[in-house]
């Protein structure tokens, strides 16, 4: 757990900096670091899609997931969430549940923060979770300047679902096999591919809606292990 601890404290530690030093920044400079770290997150989108070999298993999980998403309304639970959150610490400042929701997904939904925390619960490694958290600590700082302090509360979000994935590795092996982490980050990183192109103001996907595709592959690997 030692990286995902890293990793939330990072994420507070730097939405507290954006916080403190907002009105110093700039808002040309804001909106610019703003869409330089919207095109990272493209490209780590990018570079993290092509773990998934299966394209047609990879759409099936899209489909179905989106199906899943939309019943539930994942997207709506989190931003009223945010509101609530909103309405009981009196943000007088900055767009909370926007802030909430976009760190959330960002540093929570990618294949740094599954594949991290997979390595963290199955070998004891945190490196990659510690990468992670200086990427984070930096988008905190940009994000909370121009959300609010929405952000802090992101790095809740980011210990509770790191943490989850964390303690279940270890229980999880016989299900976790390389091409089910494959198929997972593949998705995941898709999905943060639509986060980076709402960043920039292409397009307005409901990213929220379509996590449970990222279930999608582990579900199916657990079902031909009960066959089995």
């Amino acid at each position: 757990m030692l990286g995902v601890l890293v990793n939330g404290a990072a994420v507070a530690i730097g939405s507290l900096i954006g916080l403190l030093f907002s009105k110093g920044i700039k808002e040309k400079v804001r909106i610019t670091v703003m869409n330089g770290l919207a095109l990272c997150v493209v490209l780590i989108g990018l570079s993290g899609s092509q773990k998934g070999k299966d394209i047609s298993f990879i759409i099936i999980s899209m489909v179905i997931g989106a199906i899943i998403g939309e019943i539930i309304d994942i997207d709506d639970r989190l931003r009223k969430l945010g509101d609530k959150l909103q309405n009981k610490f009196k943000d007088k400042g900055g767009k909370f549940s926007e802030g909430f929701v976009a760190a959330t997904l960002l540093m929570c939904v990618g294949a740094m923060s599954i594949v991290g925390s997979l390595e963290s619960g199955l070998t004891g490694n945190h490196s990659t979770l510690y990468a992670k958290a200086i990427l984070d600590g930096f988008a905190a700082i940009i994000f909370a300047s121009a959300y609010g302090v929405g952000v802090l509360f992101a790095s809740i979000s980011i210990i509770l679902y790191q943490g989850l994935i964390v303690l279940s590795a270890s229980l999880l092996k016989g299900i976790l096999i390389a091409s089910v982490v494959d198929n997972i980050t593949a998705v995941g990183s898709l999905l943060i591919l639509g986060l980076g192109f709402n960043m920039l103001g292409m397009t307005k996907i409901k990213v929220a809606n379509l996590i449970p595709s990222m279930l999608i592959p582990f579900l199916y690997q657990l079902i031909i292990n009960l066959i089995r």
